[in-house]
């Protein structure tokens, strides 16, 4: 199996008839329906419960047994574990979704189904990421009750994937990944066309710390800057001396790059000020670099501190590394896909800036994620991930959970 195969290089047409798990009308309605209640109901991180108990009981619904993880939002649901064939080693593929919104106000103005919370909104597309894991397991679970479901599955629905440094650690710590040998992910693409998907092996996204400073020093009379520490003059050199210091301290192509968000200093125009603030993220190509970056930028800012006398008081709050596709989960993917819609289905995708929290769970166990397409088919116009007016094709909601359960039945043969 090559990852990114050519047309030439497997059947163009797809293989639906070969694979049971196909979404039937009803369901698949059910599921644009459930995943638009999700959109006028976003929850922050962790405070997830109105989800939580949405999902929960649509699986319970199907027979499944979900358990809410210990932090109280967010839950696991085994489908298959039920038979004792699998007992005994680590054998399951889970499926993660995250379930989390943003601190957004929702700006789509004719949208029957645009956020009822006020600065709040699904506008990374968790919805869909939840709604294509919870359709795929009721395909399972009606799979499993047929006897056609040949090794258990895992989902996950995670919680705070938004917030640094992730739900995914409390959700490993929850259990989440126990007997499991295998995790897919999908994370919604506006630039990609609703009924394909992208791939790459190796990193998909990238790292992303968060970084915080306070810069302080005695402040005075503006006629008379040579009696104070010039906190102001400070702050901006560290703003434009730190990235390209730290850049130069670091193989260029690790992509390591410190960007500024916040600047905050002073009051009055002839006052120097005694205290500065600044804050930004730090994003990262290349894993090993990322794991140098918090001695290197800190090193890197004391410098340019010291220079102009400033004490600094640096905060370095560690995200997450990037998410590394590994080989075989990655052509599990792609022949998930090319099962479903054929080898015109997949494209190769470049790596995004973009931080995942999904990276923590391939600390443990190998996986891969897709970017699932959500552009509807010749729309020029990107609705970009974290704008207010973000929305997506539902047609992707199909063909995830088409895809998810291609997967499982492949996966369980391999």
């Amino acid at each position: 199996m090559n990852v990114l195969m050519s047309p030439e290089s497997e059947a163009d047409t797809p293989g639906e008839a070969a694979l049971p798990g196909t979404l039937p009308d009803a369901l698949r309605a059910e599921l644009v329906a459930f995943r638009r209640d999700l959109h006028m109901h976003p929850e922050l991180g962790n405070q997830e419960f109105r989800t939580t108990a949405a999902i929960k009981k649509r699986l319970e619904r199907a027979g499944l047994k979900p358990r809410v993880l210990p932090i109280g939002t967010g839950l696991v649901c085994d489908i298959g574990t039920d038979s004792g064939q699998w007992s005994g080693g680590p054998r399951m593929l889970a499926l993660r979704a995250d379930i989390d919104a943003l601190p957004i106000p929702d700006t789509k103005s004719e949208c029957a189904y645009r956020s009822q919370v006020p600065d709040r909104a699904h506008a990374c597309g968790h919805d869909v990421h939840t709604t294509v894991v919870l359709g795929t397991g009721l395909v399972l679970a009606a799979l499993h009750e047929q006897g056609l479901l040949p090794r258990p599955v895992r989902l996950v629905f995670q919680p705070a994937e938004e917030v640094l440094p992730g739900g995914a650690a409390d959700a490993i710590e929850g259990g989440a990944l126990d007997g499991v040998r295998r995790i897919l992910a999908v994370h919604c693409d506006p630039r990609v066309d609703a009924g394909r998907i992208g791939l790459r092996v190796g990193p998909i996204t990238s790292a992303c710390d968060r970084l915080e400073i306070a810069l302080n020093g005695p402040g005075g009379h503006t006629a008379r800057p040579h009696l104070t520490t010039d906190l102001v003059t400070a702050a901006a050199r560290v703003v434009t001396d730190v990235p390209p210091l730290v850049a130069r301290r670091v193989d260029s192509r690790s992509g390591l790059a410190l960007t500024w968000g916040r600047i905050e200093s002073g009051h009055a125009p002839n006052v120097i000020p005694q205290h500065a603030e600044l804050a930004g993220t730090v994003r990262c190509l290349d894993l090993d670099a990322w794991r140098q970056a918090p001695d290197l930028v800190m090193g890197a800012i004391d410098e340019i501190a010291d220079l102009y006398r400033a004490k600094s008081e640096i905060t370095y709050v560690r995200g997450v590394p990037p998410v590394v596709n590994e080989v075989t989960s990655t052509e599990l993917l792609q022949a998930a896909m090319v099962a479903r819609r054929g080898t015109d289905a997949v494209e190769s995708t470049e790596q995004s800036l973009g931080g995942e929290d999904f990276s923590w769970y391939l600390e443990h166990v190998p996986g891969a994620m897709a970017r699932l397409g959500v552009r509807p088919p010749g729309e020029r116009t990107v609705r970009d991930l974290h704008q207010g007016d973000f929305d997506v094709d539902e047609h992707a909601i199909t063909v995830g959970v088409e895809m998810f359960t291609a997967a499982a039945l492949i996966d369980a043969v391999q």
